[in-house]
């Protein structure tokens, strides 16, 4: 009993002899063998008893199906913004983060390299250093200088300004290579602030005025140097004052360009007037704005525009006007949720592809309304609900992104998402066990999966051990509970596969995938060779207790089989018996270790489970892949954990062998293990590395690396695209994560002091 209800029966205090009234008074702590003084009530008649109620009392309300959901309607879900956004980044209602503003730079170098530019600049003035005149004095004419000095008395007046303007010239590259050298772009821009382009704008444009004043009052005297190349010919426009002047204003013109062209460049005016342009159109009134082109006839409700989508824009863009008035009257009446929006979403996608497709949807739509296209169960939605889901991105919030430094700048506050995209590159969760990764990413996921197997996206097949909390029963259209009498299903060994071959090699690795030193394919072989025979004669695959006996080398049941071979005339089959009867007992036979672990799930309570006649009812795997439905299944892990390992191997080898053999792939198939502990082998994680481009993944939950032998490390960690860390990991966990995941390199500055 609680201690609330012990409270309750003995009193407030907690003690057995502290008595209360009906009403709740106290009426006086009586110890044992006392009289009980009662405290005497006003004189008068009694109350009169209550009336008798004229009927049975009403009924109590239905139990709610889960909490009541808050948040924005269908309609303004459907409109929100989703801005695209790196992976595993929550889109709905995402913000992204301004520019991360770099730390304040150190003045030290830009100092140092002002410095020596303005050295530079002084030792040029007074002509200090040597041999510097040397490509002036190689591109003018020689008669001009004596001993690399002008001849006063010879020169033009213009050669006194083209070597000003060639000093000029060298500072200013002096100054260029300062401003690298010391890093001066980064002074601005930091200063600038998130008003880099407005700052840098207005910098080029003063510097081009202020350039422009130099030229203008000779300080530097490029127009003296133009007018002296121009010949006087031209500038006398052979007795035209109309040529002269064109002649003249074009060279200030060329100037002109010459002395901005550098700082326009700089300043970026160009895309200024283009981002000038675009803003004037945006505030332009709607009715001087072209008209707007309609969205592709290709295109879904649109997840990113967060414009109108509500109104289903894309059907009336294809002409589908009747569909999209009684979509959106849907939505605005409440009569749509999230599941249907995205359901429909889907049809509409998958019928664009067909000939008659578009015309069938109209017409399914009009005359069905919000159950167009319900899924196979009927269902609209999950009983409950416990994580944020966002289905038309296939989103399921997990958790957030601490605004911590150590974090990736851009991610900082963000929520963290997952999706069929992320889960397509396969995910493994490593964490201690109460670290949460149940509760905190195995039933989120396997709740969204879920929810988008609902709109037909997607087949999702849940595995885990008997009371793990993966959501209620009506949340799965498939439930099997092996072991449980009670379980509508039972499991298929073979899954599903009718090819002797193909079901010896997926149970041979759920048998013994995890034993290193046993040949994969020898048990294969040793399972098909009694598999083929049986199936020939027998039309099924063998139960539990016959295969076991098989393996075993049981003489009664390989006589039987191979008397019913040679009734039936298969010489083929016989010859395979044949063989495994001459393999039996040698050193290198799998058979008796495969005998071995086939008896684990040769108990009492697995009879009949296995079965595989006429009046068995299996699920298969096989089935799963063409469907998009919704499984769980539940190993007896506490009671036969042996057995429980060897069908979550089974499960993960048939899932592999499903994923490369099943015909349609449009819809994403996900396998959830929430324990893979000595699950993983060789042959399944390569598997694994393949599941990506057959549009499947697969969730693996494990409490360390160790759990998988250590050969298989590297290549588990390579296999999978999505890793989990979760707190308490070992020092070697992390370890082999940060190598393998690592992605930015981390000074750590460490300071020991030891005694002396």
């Amino acid at each position: 009993m609680k201690s609330d209800d012990v409270r309750g029966a003995r009193g407030a205090s907690g003690d057995p002899h502290d008595v209360r009234d009906e009403d709740g008074t106290q009426r006086g702590h009586v110890r044992p063998g006392a009289s009980r003084h009662v405290v005497p009530r006003p004189a008068g008649p009694p109350p009169a008893a209550p009336p008798r109620p004229a009927g049975p009392p009403p009924a109590a309300p239905p139990m709610p199906a889960g909490l009541p959901r808050t948040g924005p309607s269908v309609a303004e879900w459907l409109n929100a913004l989703r801005p695209a956004a790196a992976p595993g980044i929550w889109r709905y209602g995402y913000v992204p983060r301004p520019a991360e503003k770099p730390p304040r730079p150190s003045l030290l170098g830009p100092l140092i390299a002002l410095g020596l530019w303005l050295l530079v600049w002084a030792l040029l003035a007074d002509f200090r250093i040597p041999y510097v005149k040397v490509p002036l004095v190689a591109i003018t004419p020689g008669e001009w200088w004596v001993f690399e000095t002008l001849r006063a008395d010879y020169v033009p007046r213009a050669a006194y300004s083209i070597e000003t303007l060639y000093y000029q010239l060298l500072v200013l590259l002096a100054g260029l290579w300062a401003a690298r050298l010391g890093h001066w772009s980064g002074i601005f821009r930091h200063w600038a602030g998130p008003n880099t382009d407005r700052a840098r704008l207005w910098a080029s444009g003063l510097g081009a005025l202020f350039a422009l004043w130099l030229v203008g009052n000779g300080t530097v005297p490029l127009l003296d140097v133009v007018f002296y190349l121009i010949p006087q010919s031209w500038l006398q426009g052979g007795g035209s004052a109309y040529l002269a002047a064109v002649v003249a204003y074009g060279a200030y013109a060329l100037v002109i360009a010459a002395v901005v062209w550098p700082f326009a460049r700089a300043g970026r005016w160009r895309a200024a007037l283009r981002a000038r342009s675009a803003r004037r159109a945006a505030a332009r009134p709607a009715g001087d704005l072209p008209a707007a082109v309609p969205p592709a006839a290709g295109q879904g409700p649109s997840p990113v525009s967060g414009t109108d989508a509500a109104r289903w824009p894309a059907l009336r863009a294809a002409g589908l006007t009747a569909a999209a008035d009684v979509l959106t009257s849907a939505v605005r009446g409440g009569r749509l949720n999230d599941v249907d929006c995205v359901r429909v979403h889907h049809a509409w996608t998958r019928a664009r592809s067909r000939h008659d497709g578009p015309a069938s949807f109209d017409e399914t739509v009009v005359r069905r309304g919000a159950d167009a296209f319900l899924h196979p169960s009927g269902h609209r939605d999950l009983p409950l609900r416990t994580a944020r889901h966002d289905l038309l991105t296939g989103q399921v919030r997990i958790g957030g992104c601490a605004d911590d430094e150590r974090n990736p700048y851009a991610r900082r506050g963000s929520g963290v998402a997952l999706d069929p995209a992320v889960l397509g590159t396969s995910l493994l969760a490593v964490g201690p066990p109460g670290a949460g990764k149940t509760t905190g990413l195995v039933r989120p996921v396997v709740e969204t999966l879920a929810l988008q197997a609902l709109t037909g996206a997607v087949a999702v097949l849940a595995v885990g051990a008997a009371g793990t909390p993966l959501g209620p029963d009506d949340a799965y259209d498939v439930v099997v509970r092996i072991g449980d009498p009670s379980s509508v299903h039972d499991f298929d060994l073979y899954g599903g596969s009718t090819d002797p071959d193909e079901a010896a090699a997926t149970l041979a690795e759920g048998l013994a995938g995890d034993i290193p030193e046993l040949d994969g394919r020898r048990a294969a072989l040793a399972l098909g060779q009694l598999l083929g025979p049986y199936r020939t004669v027998h039309g099924h695959f063998p139960s539990v207790p016959e295969l076991r006996e098989l393996l075993a080398g049981d003489e009664r049941a390989l006589g039987a089989l191979r008397q019913q071979l040679e009734a039936g005339g298969h010489a083929a089959m016989l010859r395979e018996l044949d063989a495994r009867t001459r393999q039996a007992g040698a050193g290198s036979d799998p058979a008796a270790l495969l005998a071995d672990r086939v008896a684990l799930l040769d108990r009492p309570a697995f009879a009949g489970f296995f079965a595989t006649g006429e009046d068995a009812r299996p699920f298969s795997l096989r089935a799963f892949g063409q469907h998009p439905l919704r499984v769980r299944i539940d190993l007896p892990e506490r009671a036969h954990a042996a057995a429980s390992r060897v069908l979550a191997r089974l499960v993960l080898a048939q899932f592999n062998a499903m994923a490369e053999t099943r015909t349609d792939r449009s819809a994403f198939a996900c396998l959830v293990l929430d324990d893979a502990t000595h699950t993983l082998t060789a042959r399944t994680i390569q598997g694994i590395r393949g599941l990506r481009p057959l549009n499947a993944g697969a969730v693996l939950a494990l409490r360390t690396v160790d759990d998988v032998p250590e050969g298989l490390h590297a290549s588990l960690l390579g296999a999978v695209g999505c890793g989990m860390i979760f707190s308490g990991v070992t020092t070697w966990d992390g370890k082999r994560f940060s190598e393998t995941w690592g992605k930015e390199w981390v000074s750590v500055r460490e300071v020991a002091q030891h005694g002396g």
